[in-house]
């Protein structure tokens, strides 16, 4: 199951929110609700793994090079 990050939506704007995370189903709606104190949260998108890999993919190795 994958992990989602949550932060609390502060009632006074001088307060910083507080972040966690939640195991869920994808096919879970969204919390609205801290489980614990029942302040107002919204999930914060994240960037993701970051595995992006950079340079000649496998596929375009294989090609034969144009003479031009």
């Amino acid at each position: 199951m994958p992990a989602y990050i949550y932060e609390t939506i502060p009632k006074n704007p001088k307060q910083k929110p507080r972040r966690f995370e939640v195991q869920q189903s994808m096919k879970d709606a969204a919390l609205t609700t801290d489980p614990t104190t029942g302040e107002p949260v919204r999930r914060v998108i994240t960037g993701g793994s970051g595995n992006i890999m950079r340079g000649l993919s496998i596929l375009s190795m294989n090609r034969p090079k144009r003479n031009k």
